[in-house]
This record gives structure tokens, C-alpha cells and sequence, in this order.
């Protein structure tokens, strides 16, 4: 870390500037700024006026992109908050998408990936944005997950969504996927062998790396019903996954599976789980965000920094109507994640270099 602070410094992208992610960016930033520094990244002037409607009390401290890549990151009280300026090239109309803003809300992006890289900030967490704005806007961008892996120049990366504890769930849970954002027709031949050990890999470092877990416990639901039931349902339980399985605990993984995906999510079986491996996106996340959604951390592992997010969408429907009715919980969740991520990985680097 650059900073002589204990304290995580936390990049936080406002996302769509049309939607929610501003209000609860600041709300959730404001509230935990005694735990952590927080500093937005989007357009100074707007988020000035938005905080003025939120609340008086808030206070921003503008900071320009050149000064902080000529000066670093400035010094900043707990009475204020820190905003890199990303000006948006017009007008911000609540519920309304406007394809003009949708280069700045990308640069945002690139701007938290450069604060973390350059050591500036510890992590960071991302609000929603819109994909359709960006790639109405000249830009083809499939997500947040696949974007910020080809900014790292990483292969491939891991979406986690976790969630505490809370009246569902006696204990935290932590569903990782195998595939992502694909049709259910391409799921089956994107689940290979050596793609699927590597997701087990990332997903066994980083809950060691930063969730200070040093012997994970996976659970790895099947693909098919009843988790192919001996073939007769599918095979791919048979030639890949299990095989995959098998292997990753001769590298002294403690992995189990495959599980039949509509008995897995059972009291019997998350209790001593550290994490589920879902095959596909709704066959896990159904689950937790029934369980947890609004409370929930959308989390990418393997990347070479820190990124968190929200488990829900830009909720334009509910800024048009507007400030003061967005809930900033998963927006907290994520903040708060990100923070105990990075003092666990200061932890875990600082035991490696110990020994």
C-alpha cells in the first residue's frame, strides 16, 4: 500500500448516473467513512448536488484525474469524503438513460482500476451500471466481471456472491459460479476440464488469500438433474466434472461433489460448506439472493486486485421516482467486504513473508 494508514482506502465507482448507484454510493460511503476512506469515483458536481439533497451534513473534497496522477491521493479528514472527477457530458435526468454519458460512466471504471493498480486505493467496489448505454454508446462491454479481467489481463476470474447470515440462513453463504452470463445452451460446452480445475484453484486461494480461510470446504453442484443420475440424466457429471473433482483433491483441495443442485442448499450440507461451486448463473444465485437479496456482495475472485459490488441492478424504475428511497444495504455489504478482504490479505501476505 502506498498509504502509511492501517485504514483501507476504497475506490467506489457511482455506476449509471441515471439510476441508484449514486445515491447509495454516497449514503453507504458516508456511514462507513469512520471504518474505512472511501473515495467515490464519478462526476464531482453531480454527486455535490445529490448530497445536498441526501443530506447537509455530507461533505465532498473534488479531486481532478491529472492531480491525482501527478500528486497521488490527497490527504482527507473523516469529515469529508474524496471524489475523483469523471464529468459527465450532460445533464443527468433520474430514470432517464442518456447514451452521452456512457463513455464516462466506462471511464469510471478505468479510473478505479488504475487507483488500485497504482496502489492509490486498496480495492474497490463497483454500483450498477447499464450494459446496453455502453454498447449503445460504441463500446462493446459484456459486464463488470469480463471487463475488469481483460483490463488485468487475466484469463479467466470468478463471480462469487456471498451473503451474511441473516433469517434464511443460520450461517454465511458463498456461491461461486462455473459459467457466468451464457444462454443455458452454452453451458454444458463451456464446462471443460481445465476451465473448471481453475475455477476450483481460484476460488481454494482466494477464500484463503482474502477470506483468512485456511482450509476451504467446497461443495460442487451437478449440472444435470439428480446430478445426472449415473448417466442416464447426462454425462457430464461423469467425464468432466467428477473427474475435475477427483483431481483437485489430490492437489489437497477438500472439495465434494457432484451434488444434485435442488437437495445441495440444505442446512445438512452449508454448514460445514465454505463455499458452493454452481454450474451455471441461476442455478446458484436463485438461491441466495431468495435468501439474502439487497444484503448481498457480488464478489470477482482471481483478479490481481480487490473488487466487490452490489447483488442487484440500476433500479431506474426507483430513481425516477426520486432520492431518499434506494436501500444502500448491499452497497454497505460490498464496502464492508472489500475492507475485511484487504486486512485479510495484508494479513495473509504478511504471515507468507514471515515465515
Amino acid at each position: 500500500m502506498s498509504h502509511t494508514s492501517s485504514t483501507p482506502i476504497i475506490a467506489i465507482t457511482v455506476g449509471e448516473p441515471a439510476g441508484i448507484g449514486p445515491e447509495i454510493a454516497l449514503l453507504a460511503a458516508w456511514e462507513l467513512r469512520s471504518e474505512l476512506r472511501p473515495v467515490l469515483i464519478g462526476d464531482a458536481a453531480y454527486l455535490a448536488m445529490l448530497a445536498g439533497e441526501l443530506g447537509p451534513h455530507m461533505r465532498l473534497m473534488g479531486v481532478s484525474q491529472q492531480a491525482l496522477r501527478h500528486h497521488g491521493m490527497p490527504g482527507c479528514g473523516r469529515d469529508q469524503m474524496t471524489v475523483i472527477d469523471v464529468p459527465l457530458a450532460c445533464h443527468v435526468i433520474p430514470g432517464q438513460l442518456d447514451v452521452r454519458n456512457g463513455r464516462a460512466v466506462l471511464q469510471t471504471l478505468d479510473i478505479a482500476v488504475e487507483a488500485v493498480q497504482a496502489k492509490w486505493c486498496d480495492a474497490m467496489v463497483t454500483a450498477p451500471l447499464q450494459k446496453s448505454i455502453i454498447n449503445d454508446a460504441g463500446i462493446a462491454f459484456t459486464g463488470h466481471t469480463e471487463y475488469l479481467a481483460e483490463k488485468a489481463q487475466i484469463d479467466q476470474v470468478v463471480m462469487m456472491l456471498a451473503c451474511e447470515a441473516n433469517a434464511h440462513l443460520p450461517q454465511p453463504l458463498r456461491v461461486a459460479l462455473a459459467t457466468t452470463h451464457l444462454s443455458l445452451r452454452e453451458v454444458p460446452k463451456a464446462i471443460q476440464f481445465e476451465s473448471l480445475l481453475q475455477t476450483l484453484l481460484i476460488v481454494q486461494r482466494d477464500l484463503q488469500d482474502r477470506f483468512s480461510i485456511a482450509k476451504p470446504r467446497i461443495l460442487v453442484a451437478g449440472l444435470n438433474p439428480h446430478a445426472g443420475e449415473n448417466g442416464y440424466l447426462g454425462r457430464e457429471e461423469i467425464d468432466i466434472i467428477n473427474p475435475v473433482i477427483q483431481h483437485a483433491r489430490s492437489l489437497g483441495i477438500d472439495v465434494h461433489g457432484a451434488l444434485p443442485a435442488d437437495t445441495l442448499f440444505q442446512q445438512k450440507y452449508l454448514k460445514d460448506a465454505d463455499c458452493v461451486l454452481a454450474m451455471y448463473h441461476d442455478q446458484g444465485l436463485s438461491v441466495l439472493k431468495f435468501a439474502s437479496f439487497g444484503q448481498g456482495v457480488n464478489i470477482t475472485l482471481g483478479l490481481p486486485f480487490i473488487r466487490t459490488s452490489v447483488d442487484h441492478g440500476t433500479a431506474l424504475d426507483l430513481a425516477r421516482l426520486g432520492t431518499g428511497l434506494a436501500d444502500a444495504g448491499s452497497m454497505r455489504v460490498a464496502i464492508r467486504t472489500a475492507a475485511a478482504m484487504v486486512k485479510s490479505q495484508t494479513a495473509h501476505s504478511s504471515n507468507v513473508t514471515s515465515k
